[in-house]
């Protein structure tokens, strides 16, 4: 089996649809979609079911990503112990695949019925197991907790036991993945502190994409609030907590501040 794989070769059958990753973040119909998933919303139902399409794509992906940085490295470059945690998580994650359909169906929704993009396991591509644990284990693991944590209360909400004790069940096994990340980004880097230092980097970087222009943060009006409890549970900081905070605060004035400017544009194209 090929070490070190490109995304596009991922395999999937015909339901799935896939866009490049870049317009992820470009295509204004892709922002426009994230937003809340709250009980009292108009279009709730749909938008509860994008959501957890999501989810489920990511968490084949993470699958997928665990799997390739257990087989992608040698005991010479990683502890046998991580691959060993790797492994691990590849059966968290089958099992998350299943709860997830599983889910999927009992909303109403069908695999494909959303576009697919490849951005996590993009970020499990890194030549470095370093940056992979500090990109995938910390910063898409760490968004997971923040979706989980939210979707269980969303199914709360909805007086869905169905949904609120499933996302609870997943939320304590990403807490774990976060943890898993957060121990041996320590570990292997122990003495060189300039490697460690690029991964956080890196994770900071993901961190920022995955703001979505400031839809994550701790405001009271954020489609994605920041699980700071279950973070620190994770091995989190607080200090890498608020700026992950202070991130999405600035993409959320900036993108404000974009919208008002294309406005007043707007307006002045129609008066001329």
């Amino acid at each position: 089996m090929e070490k070190h794989i490109h995304p596009s070769r991922l395999a999937r059958d015909e339901r799935f649809h896939r866009r490049p990753t870049e317009e992820r973040f470009t295509d204004p119909r892709d922002q426009s979609q994230i937003g809340w998933v709250q009980a009292e919303a108009a279009d709730v139902e749909e938008r509860a079911r994008r959501r957890m399409h999501g989810i489920f794509v990511g968490e084949i992906q993470a699958l997928e990503g665990a799997g390739r940085t257990a087989f992608d490295f040698g005991t010479d470059e990683v502890p046998f112990e991580l691959k060993l945690d790797m492994a691990r998580q590849c059966w968290d994650e089958a099992r998350h695949c299943e709860i997830s359909v599983k889910l999927c169906e009992h909303m109403g929704g069908d695999i494909g019925e959303f576009t697919e993009f490849t951005t996590l396991f993009e970020a499990a591509c890194h030549d470095d197991p370093v940056f992979r644990l500090a990109g995938v284990n910390r910063a898409l693991e760490g968004l997971a907790i923040d979706v989980f944590n939210q979707m269980r209360d969303f199914g709360r909400d909805m007086a869905d036991p169905v949904m609120e004790h499933c996302e609870d069940f997943m939320l304590a096994d990403e807490v774990t993945h976060v943890k898993m990340g957060s121990r041996w980004l320590r570990t292997v880097t122990e003495g060189d502190p300039q490697r460690r230092d690029e991964a956080l980097r890196f994770q900071k970087v993901v961190d920022g994409l995955f703001n979505f222009q400031g839809a994550r943060g701790e405001d009271a009006d954020s489609p994605i609030r920041l699980a700071r409890e279950f973070r620190r549970m994770a091995g989190f900081s607080d200090d890498e907590v608020d700026q992950i905070a202070g991130m999405a605060a600035q993409a959320r004035a900036e993108a404000d501040a974009a919208r008002v400017s294309r406005g007043t544009a707007s307006q002045r194209a129609a008066a001329g």
